[in-house]
């Protein structure tokens, strides 16, 4: 595992690299000017708005986590999340459910914690000489935590589908009908599928939703090939904070970061799709014993601009933009214009950051070639590109940095590493980053 001390040699090798790159930005007060076709992103102010911290990958005992709808709300709760969506697999908490209190995931621990902390609020009963309790409605939860302005939760499904035993799993938020998995003859068609089932529910009740994927390395299930395809679904994860996912790919395999790179470039240049959004979230299913190195809380999450702490206005800022991913690191203000796009961190004392911007530049080879094993047989996943695709354009220390357009960009987003070490994480040799979203350059269609 490196040592901190190789990372910060790695920060210090980067800035020498940056100090001989003609466009790499300054950690200055330069800064894009702020026009009316600017996006600024910034709490306070004449908008009003401020930023909400939530998570919105969360498993209970209603499918495969290890605790009670309840005990989850109040964790992140009193860890200073402002929402949480609870995203169980292909199940509402809408309906009336015992459990036996052994059988459970959580067993004996997790009750007895719940009975502490809520010791008039469960329902239990002896059938057979088992113990068992009453889960808990989502309703019945929501209406005891939700705080107006304080603390919102989210009804939401893991619809979890598959194909020739490739796992498909897309997380719908805010959701008021449970979206029965819609399979498909591909990949892509069983995630378009789910997402046209989201999009019906949405436009048949009139409440705002929203559809993402889920930790498209899973199973190495999502090629960037098919995700770019998907019509009406523009959100995905960057980072899952459970442990089996593959983020960072491997050596035949794209990061979930590439995967990103690869889908924004030909939804500019051929399919005329809007950009792909990139989240942050936890996909906790674990909550005793923290850290333990299992799926925990804690891990990722989603900065979001909004006027209001609700459902709507959540989304609705989500949806343009107004929102980064991270899994440490806090900004303070992003501006993304017609001229590029300007970042500042709200940095700690004594730790070090590393703003990157990437991206595609008009005139990119769009040409691929199929990944292969050792053996030279073709491996079904995301395919080969150039590294002009997804290229580092610039890079600067600090915790400020403006990339201004060239003109021939189709696209700039920014990464920022830590020289902080994730206090919980989910693979080993994580620092807190950010991502910020990307944003059209001037070679854009």
């Amino acid at each position: 595992m490196p040592s901190r001390r190789r990372w910060l040699l790695t920060f210090i090798t980067l800035g020498l690299l940056s100090a001989s790159l003609a466009i790499a930005p300054r950690d200055s007060e330069d800064t894009l000017s702020v026009t009316a076709s600017a996006q600024t992103l910034e709490a306070g102010g004449e908008s009003g708005m401020r930023w909400y911290r939530g998570n919105l990958h969360t498993h209970s005992l209603w499918s495969d986590g290890d605790d009670y709808l309840e005990s989850i709300a109040a964790w992140y709760r009193d860890h200073d999340y402002d929402f949480l969506a609870f995203t169980d697999h292909n199940v509402l908490a809408d309906k009336e459910r015992w459990i036996d209190v052994e059988k459970s995931k959580g067993k004996k621990l997790a009750f007895d914690k719940l009975k502490t902390r809520f010791p008039e609020w469960v329902e239990e009963r002896m059938t057979e000489g088992r113990l068992e309790v009453r889960l808990r409605r989502f309703e019945e939860v929501a209406e005891r935590f939700n705080e107006p302005g304080k603390f919102l939760l989210l009804q939401g499904e893991e619809v979890s589908d598959s194909f020739k035993g490739l796992p498909i799993h897309m997380n719908a938020t805010n959701v008021k009908e449970l979206v029965v998995p819609r399979h498909g003859d591909s990949v892509l068609e069983v995630m378009q599928n789910n997402t046209d089932a989201l999009i019906s529910q949405r436009e048949r009740t009139g409440q705002a939703m929203l559809i993402h994927l889920n930790h498209p390395n899973f199973g190495w299930a999502i090629t960037a090939e098919d995700l770019m395809r998907v019509r009406g679904e523009n959100f995905f994860e960057v980072y899952n904070g459970h442990p089996s996912v593959g983020n960072r790919g491997d050596m035949t395999r794209a990061s979930t970061g590439r995967i990103w790179d690869i889908v924004n470039t030909f939804r500019i240049t051929e399919l005329d799709l809007p950009l792909m959004y990139g989240l942050a979230t936890d996909d906790g299913h674990s909550y005793h014993r923290i850290p333990s190195g299992a799926s925990e809380p804690g891990r990722g999450w989603v900065m979001v601009l909004a006027s209001e702490l609700k459902p709507e206005s959540l989304i609705e800022a989500m949806e343009a933009g107004r929102f980064y991913a991270s899994t440490g690191v806090t900004m303070k203000k992003i501006v993304s214009s017609k001229e590029g796009l300007s970042v500042e961190v709200a940095g700690e004392k004594g730790i070090k950051y590393l703003i990157e911007f990437v991206g595609t530049r008009k005139g990119f080879d769009p040409k691929s070639e199929p990944q292969k094993d050792k053996d030279g047989k073709e491996i079904g996943t995301t395919r080969r590109y150039s590294p002009q695709i997804g290229a580092v354009l610039a890079r600067s220390h600090g915790t400020q940095a403006t990339y201004r357009f060239k003109g021939d960009e189709l696209y700039v987003r920014a990464r920022i590493m830590s020289t902080k070490q994730h206090p919980n994480p989910g693979t080993a040799r994580e620092f807190e980053m950010a991502w910020i979203q990307p944003a059209r350059g001037p070679a854009a269609p």
